[in-house]
């Protein structure tokens, strides 16, 4: 009997201590739950969200102050997986008010369920009276963040402007900082001056209770961060050239660029076709696009910065001035030409004129061949061991002028051109070749390719009398004293200045004396200019034209070229003169040409088959 009484006495203490412990930890947690405030604030903070706050987009404006570039408001809907709860929500009601389709909202409720826990977008670009309708509605797990949405108020400067899209892996690549959803710029001045535009986000902590309604703002908003707006630009571009620019290239293939050859600042950059950025906005961008990418014209390509055209006959300017500095050529030497050249068995044609000329004649009429006979001199110096050695030095005077190498711009995909060296000749002609073999490059042809901005930075190279600035598209930065350094400083080709003269006289001769550009002349305005007809292996010749005015302190040089155009005097001069005519006067007075020009349509076989 005592040691039964024991054993259940040692039963009542192990039941006493194990009641104790229970009461300790049902105290304690009650004390955690109901009196120590740390533990509070623990609890609220499951119940936070964190909101990005997105910041808008700076602005972009032509030089004379007009919008190029707006941010209008619009709202993304987003999802929280984990707060939908079990109710659900009516899924009709959701579409009909957000304008999302079933399956997009049945895919991102997919993707959003494997991140229960954290925000996911739904879609974009909901309007304001979106929003108010969404909000009457109160769905749980939704909800929607502000935004800004680009806006083009003028229609131009497609690939000028570039658009904005949502970010992709290759975007990261480039801005690690930036998370899927967040919006960058895809081209052109948007892409390039993308971390001045974008701003800084900032984020807002919500209290929400358990159905998901906001409650208000934590802590009265003492954690909040505002976002800081991008900064504005200033650009260089003169909004009513560019859209008569585009009216003038409507229906044709190629570009057209103009700069202010005192400052490098460009006045005007088209390629066409073109595009609307408004049409990569909003929720039919995705449609808008793949039109874009199956239109043969390729009209999201800035055939301005990008494109490798043979400069033609354009391209005698710089054989005159290299034939200059290397004391081959003086302006008043004479060479023949009865319809051309012809050295033994090879012939290259020429138009009828009169000869023999001199070097100003020879630019004004553009005689393919006087510039055979400098073209060769040059090669053929005997001061250089050999040809080779003779084309080494004519390359790098043709680089001096900014050909086959970017030139710096702030265009971040401008394009390098093409100038062929020595090992690609050996190559293609196993190590056999001379100045007669690479005699096409002597009037812009042959392997040769040039975009049409570095043909502009020629004009503006011959306007200067031998430097260029680098060409740029913004003069202006929001909080800053200055742009890059690098667009106020002179580059130099390796040509005297004394040796333009000629060069220009001639340019100017052929506008207003008699030559091949007489269609460009505008009275009183002393305008310069150069044709150019480039040979084109998939049907009708290319249509170029450079040209500045006036000849003494030129305000414009400009450079136009068309696909398939025929003449140089054909289809880009006509464009480039009242170009000129119209930034020079503010007015046009040739009405019956602007409309021929504008209703040209230029057949296209290599596009349209």
């Amino acid at each position: 009997m005592i040691g039964g009484s024991d054993t259940a006495s040692r039963r009542r203490v192990l039941q006493g201590v194990v009641l104790l412990i229970f009461a300790l930890l049902v105290g304690r947690l009650a004390y955690l739950q109901l009196i120590d405030p740390r533990y509070e604030e623990l609890a609220r903070a499951n119940a936070l969200r964190h909101v990005v706050q997105y910041p808008s987009r700076g602005e972009v404006f032509d030089r004379n102050g007009e919008y190029l570039v707006q941010s209008r408001a619009c709202y993304d809907l987003m999802v929280i997986y984990s707060d939908i709860g079990r109710q659900g929500f009516d899924t009709a009601r959701l579409c009909a008010v957000s304008g999302v389709s079933r399956e997009k909202l049945v895919r991102e409720l997919g993707n959003a369920r494997l991140r229960p826990r954290a925000p996911r977008l739904v879609t974009s670009y909901l309007s304001k009276e979106d929003k108010l309708r969404f909000d009457e509605c109160n769905f749980p797990g939704f909800f929607t963040v502000y935004r800004t949405m680009r806006e083009y108020p003028r229609k131009i400067g497609g690939n000028l402007l570039g658009y904005v899209g949502e970010v992709n892996q290759d975007m990261l690549k480039r801005y690690p900082e930036y998370r899927a959803g967040d919006y960058v710029g895809m081209s052109g001045v948007e892409s390039s001056y993308e971390r001045l535009l974008k701003g800084q986000k900032g984020v807002k902590i919500q209290e929400i209770d358990t159905h998901g309604a906001i409650k208000g703002s934590y802590m009265e908003g003492r954690y909040d961060s505002l976002p800081e707006p991008g900064r504005y630009l200033v650009s260089t571009i003169d909004a009513r050239l560019q859209r008569l620019g585009e009216e003038l290239m409507r229906g044709k293939v190629g570009a057209a660029v103009a700069i202010e050859p005192a400052t490098g600042e460009i006045l005007m950059m088209v390629s066409s076709p073109s595009y609307d950025p408004d049409e990569l906005l909003g929720r039919e961008r995705g449609n808008h696009y793949m039109e874009l990418l199956r239109n043969r014209r390729n009209p999201l390509f800035n055939r301005a910065v990008k494109a490798k055209y043979p400069p033609g006959s354009t391209f005698k300017l710089v054989q005159g001035l290299i034939g200059l500095e290397e004391g081959v050529l003086r302006p008043s030497d004479l060479h023949v030409c009865h319809m051309g050249y012809q050295a033994g068995r090879l012939k290259m044609a020429c138009h009828a004129h009169a000869s023999p000329l001199d070097l100003r004649y020879a630019v004004a009429t553009s005689c393919n061949a006087y510039f055979c006979y400098v073209f060769r001199d040059i090669l053929d110096n005997p001061k250089y061991g050999s040809v080779k050695e003779g084309f080494d030095v004519w390359k790098e005077y043709v680089e001096s002028f900014g050909f086959g190498r970017k030139l710096g711009s702030d265009f971040l995909d401008e394009g390098n051109g093409y100038v062929p060296d020595r090992s690609f000749y050996d190559r293609r002609y196993r190590g056999s070749w001379n100045s007669l073999t690479v005699l096409s490059l002597s009037i812009g042809q042959g392997e040769l390719g040039c975009t049409p901005l570095q043909l502009a930075n020629l004009a503006c190279i011959v306007a200067n009398r031998g430097y260029y600035y680098i060409p740029h598209i913004v003069k202006e930065i929001e909080g800053q004293d200055s742009i890059d350094r690098r667009f106020y400083e002179r580059h130099y080709t390796k040509v005297s200045p004394k040796h333009f003269e000629p060069i220009v006289d001639g340019m100017w001769r052929g506008v207003n004396i008699g030559g091949t550009s007489m269609g460009a002349q505008l009275p009183g305005l002393d305008v310069c200019g150069k044709t150019g007809t480039a040979q084109n292996p998939h049907g009708r010749d290319h249509s170029t034209f450079l040209s500045f005015a006036p000849k003494d302190n030129p305000r414009i040089a400009i450079s136009v070229y068309v696909e398939n155009g025929g003449f140089g005097a054909s289809a880009a001069l006509p464009i480039a003169s009242l170009l000129e005519e119209y930034y020079l006067t503010d007015t046009i007075r040739r009405p019956e040409l602007l409309q021929r020009m504008k209703n040209m349509t230029i057949y296209y076989p290599s596009y349209d088959r």
